[in-house]
């Protein structure tokens, strides 16, 4: 009985010790293989090398290159729009919005004030005249609003001034340099130059009076019964502007009527202002950022999947959309008048 009860007390201290002695084999036998498994080689044994996927020098130096690469065709997308789609863009935008414009002339339903028939203002990008300067070549549909977005389609009116052909003062803004540029040239006018308007009240002629840039004094405002008409752009190299140029012209034909302002002068958002940017073109342009990182990505991936020849062909054309549609959002960003 005693030998029993010795036996019963020593068992579960004896099972202890021997769980514990085995948890201690099993952590070295596990120590051991990790150890053996860090050790290995994996540039010197493909199989291993595909098991646990890490790649060679070779496999990086192909990766990097073709990622530089999509980069790169990004850019070449951003470019081409910037200095040619954009510029397509506008013949587009132009050809469709003088359709627009000459069908309301044709019904008389044309803007003739800052606000339609039930008093609501016009919306941004309504076609509201059509300005013709003979001496650089230019016809072109004058669009309600000078927010950078609206110009991308043609020259702005500004929205607190009067329409063209009326008395009073009314200014026209225009690009520089990108999307047709359609006031790239204007300080090249003189003195005399003759420039033309067509609106739902019908065509006025203007004759120029004068050239200025920043620091010029600025005309005294028009008498009563009369007009001018300022043209707004950038002054500069065609894509590095450094200042504003403003030409004035006389209102030589027969005014207008002008009817009651619904904006003062001062009242615009501070988008429509002379070398203003839009910040609607912010969140668009993070979330194409974001498409392309991820496409870069993919197609980086895919090159080693499908083949170089099969994932060229299709991420060639997606990368040139990409930086087009990037770099319409970063003019959206610029100044209005580049």
């Amino acid at each position: 009985m005693n030998s029993l009860n010795k036996l019963r007390g020593t068992g579960p201290a004896s099972a202890g010790a021997v769980l514990r002695r085995s948890r201690t084999r099993l952590a070295g036998s596990i120590k051991t293989g990790v150890q053996h498994v860090a050790a290995v080689d994996t540039r010197a044994n493909p199989t291993t090398n595909r098991v646990l996927g890490a790649p060679d020098e070779k496999q990086v130096r192909r990766a990097s290159g073709t990622a530089l690469i999509l980069v790169g065709l990004v850019l070449l997308g951003f470019v081409v729009q910037v200095v040619g789609v954009s510029q397509l863009r506008h013949t587009r935008d132009q050809t469709l919005l003088y359709e627009q414009l000459r069908y309301s002339l044709a019904d008389a339903t044309a803007p003739v004030a800052q606000v339609d028939g039930e008093g609501d203002l016009y919306p941004l990008g309504t076609p509201v005249a059509i300005v013709a300067i003979p001496a650089l070549g230019v016809s072109d549909v004058v669009l309600e609003g000078t927010s950078s977005r609206t110009m991308l389609s043609g020259p702005g009116h500004r929205r607190d001034t009067a329409l063209p052909g009326q008395a009073g003062s009314s200014v026209v803004m225009g690009r520089a340099g990108t999307y047709g540029a359609p006031f790239g040239s204007i300080s090249q006018l003189k003195v005399g130059d003759e420039i033309t308007t067509t609106t739902g009240q019908g065509i006025a002629t203007y004759e120029v009076s004068g050239v200025r840039f920043e620091g010029d004094p600025q005309p005294l405002a028009p008498d009563d019964g009369t007009g001018r008409l300022t043209l707004v752009s950038a002054s500069g190299p065609r894509f590095l502007a450094d200042g504003i140029v403003r030409v004035d012209a006389t209102l030589t034909s027969k005014p207008f009527d002008t009817p009651l302002p619904a904006l003062l002068v001062g009242s615009l958002t501070s988008a429509e202002a002379p070398m203003a940017s839009d910040d609607t073109g912010w969140l668009p342009l993070l979330l194409i950022l974001e498409l392309a990182a991820v496409a870069i990505l993919a197609f980086t991936i895919l090159v080693h999947r499908w083949g170089r020849w099969h994932t060229w062909v299709v991420a060639t054309p997606v990368a040139l959309i990409l930086g087009c549609t990037i770099a319409e959002q970063v003019v959206v960003l610029l100044p209005n008048l580049y």
